[in-house]
This record gives C-alpha cells, sequence and structure tokens, in this order.
C-alpha cells in the first residue's frame, strides 16, 4: 500500500473525471491519499471529498499564497472544521518567499496563528516551504507542534537534519524524478529512509514523464520507483517504510478506512 500525503484532489483539473482520478489510484495500490485544503473557500469541498471516497484523508490550513485573500475570522472558520471534521493534520500552511509580489508579514500572522492552533489542538502540520525554509524553522523552533510534512523539500542537509530533530518527515515526489534535480535526488538517496514520505501534489509537479501535464496519484508507484532506485532498495521496503513513515508523522491515517470499490 502506498499512501499519497499530499494530493489537491479538490482541483478544479480534477472537476471532470475526479471519480476516475481516484479509482486509478486505487488500481495503482495507492490506498491512502491526504488532500489538503488552502483556504476556508475550499474546506468544504475538501471535506465533503474526503466522506465521500474512503482513501481520502482531509487536512485543512490557509496557504500563504492565499492569506492576501484571507480574513482574520477565517482562522475561527479553520477551527471549526479541525473540531467539526476528522482531519490528520492542520495544513498546508507555512511560508512562500518565491513569488515576487508578497507580504511576508501577513505570511507569518497567519502561520504563525496556525502553528498555535496545531499546538492547542495537538494535532500535526504539513507544510509549504518554498524558498523560506529558515523562516519556517524558526517560527518552529518557537512554536513547537506535534511534528508533521516539511512538504517538497527542496532545502540543504542541514536544513533537512533540523526538520527532522524537530520530529518531521520531508515529502518527495516528481521533483525527485528529473535527472537535473542533483540536489534533491541527493537528499532522496543518502537522508535516513525513516525521515522520507511520498506525494505527487497533483495536479502539480507533474514527474518527468508527464512533463506539462496534469499529474495524479496513480503516478505515485512510479516515483517510488524512482526513489528505490536512488537508494538501492527494493520497491517493496521503499513502499512499507514511506507508508510507515506518513502514518508516524500523521497518526490519524492509521485509522483512515480503506476502500476498494
Amino acid at each position: 500500500m502506498l499512501i499519497d500525503t499530499h494530493c489537491h484532489i479538490d482541483a478544479r483539473e480534477f472537476d471532470a473525471d475526479r471519480s476516475l482520478v481516484l479509482s486509478a489510484a486505487r488500481a495503482a495500490s495507492v490506498l491512502k491519499i491526504v488532500v489538503p485544503a488552502v483556504e476556508r473557500a475550499n474546506f468544504g469541498a475538501v471535506a465533503s471529498i474526503c466522506r465521500e471516497d474512503p482513501n481520502c484523508a482531509a487536512a485543512f490550513g490557509i496557504h500563504p499564497l492565499c492569506v492576501g485573500r484571507s480574513r482574520t475570522e477565517d482562522l475561527s472558520a479553520l477551527r471549526e472544521m479541525l473540531c467539526a471534521h476528522p482531519a490528520v493534520a492542520v495544513g498546508e500552511i507555512g511560508l512562500d518567499f518565491y513569488v515576487e509580489q508578497r507580504d511576508e508579514p501577513l505570511q507569518e500572522h497567519f502561520f504563525v496563528e496556525q502553528l498555535k492552533l496545531a499546538r492547542e489542538l495537538d494535532l500535526p502540520v504539513i507544510l509549504h516551504v518554498r524558498r523560506a525554509v529558515d523562516a519556517v524553522l524558526k517560527q518552529l523552533r518557537r512554536i513547537r507542534v506535534a511534528g508533521g510534512i516539511a512538504h517538497a523539500f527542496n532545502g540543504s542537509r542541514q536544513q533537512a537534519d533540523e526538520f527532522i530533530r524537530l520530529g518531521f518527515k520531508l515529502g518527495f515526489g516528481g521533483a525527485m524524478t528529473f535527472p537535473r534535480a542533483l540536489r534533491i535526488r541527493e537528499l532522496a538517496a543518502t537522508l535516513p529512509l525513516d525521515a522520507i514520505v511520498l506525494e505527487t501534489d497533483a495536479p502539480d509537479i507533474p514527474p518527468l514523464w508527464l512533463e506539462g501535464k496534469r499529474n495524479q496519484p496513480a503516478e505515485l508507484p512510479r516515483i517510488a520507483t524512482t526513489l528505490a532506485e536512488l537508494r538501492g532498495l527494493p520497491m517493496a521496503m521503499v513502499v512499507q517504510a514511506t507508508s510507515a513513515n506518513a502514518c508516524t508523522a500523521l497518526p490519524k491515517l492509521q485509522s483512515v478506512q480503506i476502500g476498494m470499490a
């Protein structure tokens, strides 16, 4: 069984064939899919999908690229969702210093408030850390939470080690399949295996064989094969380890019912 720890199956790119995409994932032995919300406007869609499909597990959060259209009261709505609906994490939250037009203080305000909420509710977090790894780590040292996942990790080995020290797993996906992604591939090959989880970030970050096209969770086995090849390990070992790691990072995943229909 493979676990996709990051998939935006609620995205409009899947509106035409979402049920087929989920069926293809099951056929590919991707039997648990974590679906992180990114703003209040899609909390309901994520909750609905995860109620309807037993393989999907919800996380709720306000993404750093969505804070400009978010309001303070959205944090109260987030608390209500986390308390009223089964959720495996607070996420997707974090910081993004890649985009040129950004409000860093506003991003940090929403990030800090969501870390405090995760700490209060004893939930792990799913982190967005693009070009902001040190700033994210600074807040994690200050506001200790119950671990979680640093999604789409692309930092240094020193930064990776610090996330691990703080109780986090690191997410690897389609970017790892590109030969030119030297740093990501080196990390995937050399980090402790018990620190790694797999993800697609579908419909985004497509692997090499889908470059420029829509990504989907059924691609996870081929992504896992890349990890196995980089580490020189049997595929079965990678599947077992990364699935166990996902359940360690997000303990409530263990209670997610697996549906085959």
